[in-house]
This record gives C-alpha cells, structure tokens and sequence, in this order.
C-alpha cells in the first residue's frame, strides 16, 4: 500500500488498516491539520484539528473527495463524547463508491478539543451564521489539505453532512468553492434538543433566513434527506428550510423518509440500509458513478 503525502503542516498517523471485505478495502489513517477560524464575536482561532481519512487504493485515481461532518449535540458533555468522527458504514459505502472520505473533527469536538467557535448564544436570539461559517471553513481547509494527495482529484469533490454538519454542507455549497460539484444534506439544522424541546428548535425562523440567503448563491446540485418523526426539528421545519432555499434559487431535491424508530434525526448513522439507495441514485445525476473494478 502506497502511503499519500500531504502538506508539511499536516503529521499523520496511520491507524488502522481494517475491513477488507467484498464491498471494499478500507483504509483508514489520520491527519492533524492546523486551521484558522473566527467565533461568534470575531475573536481569531487558531487550532489543530483531528481527520480521519478514509480510501481504499484499489480505486481508479485521481480519486474524488467527499467531506463528511458531523453533527452538534445540545451539551458540551456529548460534544466531548463525540472522540474522533469516523463513520465507519457510510465511509465504506463512499469509499466504494470510489471516493477518498474525509472526516473533520471540527474544533469543540472530541479528540480535537479547543473552544466551542459554534456557539450561536441564546434560544430566542440565535444568530447561527458565525458558527457555520467557521465550521465551512474547517471543511474547505481539510479538502484544500487531502488534494495535497497523489491519488486525489484537485476538481471533483462532494461535501455532505449530518444534522448540523448538513446544514455546513448547504453553506459551504452557497460558497460555490472551486471543484464542489454536489453537497448532501441529511437531517440539516441547528438550535435543536430532542430531551427539553422535541421538534421545536430555537429561532427556526432565523434558520428559514439562512437557508433563504444560501439559496441565493448556491449553484451546485444538492440532495436534503429528512424523517417524519425528526426529534430536533420535526416533519414540517425541514420542508420550509427547504421551500425557503429553493424559492430563492438553490437546487436541492427533497427526500423524506417515513418514521423511524424512536427518533428519525438518527437515521443516518442507524439505518444505512434505508438512505444509501437515494444518495447512490443522486450520485449516479450527478456523475459520481461507482467506479468499475480494475482490469474491466
């Protein structure tokens, strides 16, 4: 197995070499990588974060990238717990779909640790814009860091996210950041706590504005996957995020699933099985085949 280079900035850690299987080889190390962001009050922020790197290099190369981020728990306890983001089944779903996945830590997170730059205040006064803006720039830095790679593309690229970390993949996309061709959305939002407000997130109206305004500049295509019983923000919020983004001119097909189980916002990281079929289908509109095995 050929070991990538990065940028000087970026130690690396090989960590596992785990999962052969018949869906694909996964390979998995880790990068550290130094960024640059601002918080919600515009105070600078420099810090190291943790990426696992997932890719199986058996794949036809130049291989593309897909960003993945993680969500936002409603406490700082769970946000610790959050150890280092993987992923595993849906890494090795887009790995053989022949993409090299790449998995922030973002800052306030984990192994990755620091301040909590997402912080958007108070319920009634939310002012999300400032969190997921640091957050996006979290995310292009990691993709500017594994384009560093031999076996990656410099101009084929997804990003793609669950339940805040979706909602980053919607500002990032309304960034329109050379060689992002897709963005996936799942269970996208933010302000939400399913113990002390189910189905009733804070300022949901301020989010309604945000999306409007990314809907504005986004031009890449865009697949959103929601559940009816979505214990953060509930059946009917995802579809006016959605009627807001789209009215203003943003291109994202809607996909919501029925109920699932005790809390539908989990249906990413339980139930792979259910959304895999649609994000297979929205890659192939959008010309991210799965690659052909080699020698064919």
């Amino acid at each position: 197995m050929r070991t990538p280079s990065f940028p000087r900035h970026a130690a690396i850690s090989l960590l596992l070499v785990a999962a052969a299987s018949a869906q694909a080889r996964l390979h998995e190390e880790q990068l550290d990588l130094a960024v640059k962001v601002s918080d919600g009050y515009g105070k600078p922020i420099e810090q190291t974060i943790k990426v696992t790197v997932f890719f199986d290099d058996d794949n036809p190369t130049p291989a593309p990238i897909l960003v993945l981020n993680h969500g936002r728990a409603a406490d700082a306890q769970d946000r610790v717990k959050v150890g280092r983001a993987r992923f595993v089944d849906a890494s090795r779903f887009l790995v053989k779909r022949g993409f090299i996945v790449a998995l922030p830590t973002r800052i306030g997170y984990g192994v990755t640790g620091g301040e909590d730059v997402e912080n958007s205040g108070v319920c009634e006064r939310k002012n999300y814009l400032p969190g997921y803006a640091a957050a996006a720039r979290q995310t292009l830095a990691v993709l500017d860091a594994v384009r560093q790679r031999p076996d990656a593309a410099k101009d084929r690229a997804v990003v793609m996210g669950q339940s805040y970390g979706g909602a980053i993949a919607v500002t990032v996309a309304s960034l329109n950041p050379p060689g992002v061709q897709a963005a996936i959305n799942f269970a996208g939002g933010g302000g939400g706590n399913p113990k002390t407000q189910p189905q009733r997130p804070c300022a949901p109206q301020a989010l309604e504005r945000m999306f409007g305004g990314y809907g504005k500049t986004a031009q890449v295509p865009m697949l959103w996957v929601y559940t009816e019983n979505d214990m953060y923000f509930g059946p009917v919020l995802p579809r006016e995020w959605h009627q807001a983004f789209s009215a203003a001119g943003g291109k994202a097909q809607f996909v919501q699933f029925p109920t699932q189980a005790e809390d539908g916002h989990l249906l990413f990281s339980r139930h792979p099985e259910l959304w895999q079929p649609a994000v297979a289908q929205f890659l192939d509109s959008v010309r991210f085949p799965a690659p052909r095995a080699k020698g064919n």
